[in-house]
């Protein structure tokens, strides 16, 4: 099969010949359809110095796709041949503390797809079972299925809390960060504001609905909440960007009691004001993955009764490609200035 390939310690893929992987008893083995470029998958491209510390090549990467069923193990017991499927990244053990309680999505022995054992930028990919997403609403197509990784993401965050006539700051408009605004939207937030210095994801997110989409290279977010006539602060606070300045700006733009959930992984330390949020009772809590699998049930809940969110969430996908053209995709994605790639691996 053809496959994205790293063959070792150093940077850039190659797209080569590799064996197709073969189901294991409870595995199920996907014909790739499409695949998402995440931030990971440039790190790992890239063999930063996050990668070198969590990657072991040689490995095929890649964890956004959708795909259809092929083969199953002996011991498979729902899914079928011809399922069309997304999966769920994290692998986890199923018997440390967290998993025995119902809370996978905590597992301390979490293996990723495409991170730690081959992933799917292939024509071919293997998962367990449990893994497995099947679909059963015909309206999610190809290039959605494969972002319900990052979806989920977005859906975990911004559920993290009561939304409803709350007013949110999310930090960071790319893919995440605009869905994000699609589901707070649906889930009844009153004011939606969202930074970033890319203007043009400052205008997709203006399309997903954002009351306001700041440029933070020019305005700050206080003057974000004068001309929305906010004020007492904002009620909730997603930050997505990782970015050094982006929290500290949002612990100083949130309401007394505010809460605030983290996804974006920092690149750099960053200095809090911790009296600030002591005194202030903020509450901050991180975000990592999907919870498993509610996650994933609210997804697929809130796209097959929203049609204007599904909508949205499509419109997210700005740039889908051949397979072929991986390069490009790695390359429009590094570039920070749209939306999701999708790789479609029935063109190669």
């Amino acid at each position: 099969m053809k496959a994205l390939y790293k063959p070792g310690p150093q940077s850039g893929f190659e797209l080569v010949d590799r064996p197709e992987p073969a189901a294991g008893p409870a595995e199920v083995k996907i014909r790739v359809m499409t695949t998402g470029i995440c931030g990971t998958d440039l790190h790992i491209q890239s063999w930063d110095s996050w990668a070198q510390g969590i990657i072991a090549a040689p490995l095929i990467p890649g964890h956004e796709f959708y795909g259809e069923v092929v083969e199953v193990g002996e011991d498979v017991r729902d899914v079928k041949v011809g399922d069309r499927v997304s999966g769920e990244g994290h692998v986890v053990c199923g018997i440390c503390r967290n998993c025995r309680a119902g809370r996978r999505q905590m597992c301390i022995h979490t293996v990723s797809v495409g991170v730690q054992r081959d992933g799917a930028f292939a024509e071919y990919v293997v998962i367990p079972e449990t893994n497995a997403w099947v679909h059963h609403d015909p309206s999610v197509t190809p290039e959605l299925g494969a972002i319900f990784d990052p979806f989920g993401n977005a859906v975990h965050t911004a559920l993290s809390f009561p939304l409803v006539g709350e007013d949110v700051l999310i930090t960071g408009a790319g893919p995440i960060g605009l869905m994000a605004i699609a589901v707070a939207r649906h889930a009844g937030a009153r004011k939606i504001v969202i930074t970033d210095v890319s203007r043009p994801r400052l205008e997709l997110a203006r399309k997903l609905g954002a009351d306001l989409a700041i440029d933070v290279s020019t305005t700050r977010v206080r003057d974000a909440q004068l001309e929305l006539g906010m004020r007492e602060g904002f009620d909730i606070g997603m930050e997505m960007s990782g970015h050094p300045s982006a929290l500290p700006e949002m612990i100083d733009n949130m309401n007394h009691g505010g809460r605030i959930a983290m996804l974006g992984l920092p690149s750099q330390e960053i200095t809090i004001d911790w009296g600030k949020v002591v005194t202030h009772m903020l509450t901050l809590k991180g975000i990592y993955g999907r919870e498993m699998y509610e996650t994933w049930y609210a997804m697929s809940a809130m796209l097959s009764s929203n049609p204007v969110l599904h909508a949205g969430i499509s419109a997210v996908v700005t740039d889908p490609l051949p397979a072929a053209q991986w390069e490009k995709g790695f390359n429009l994605a590094r570039s920070g200035m749209g939306g999701k790639v999708v790789l479609d691996w029935t063109q190669l």
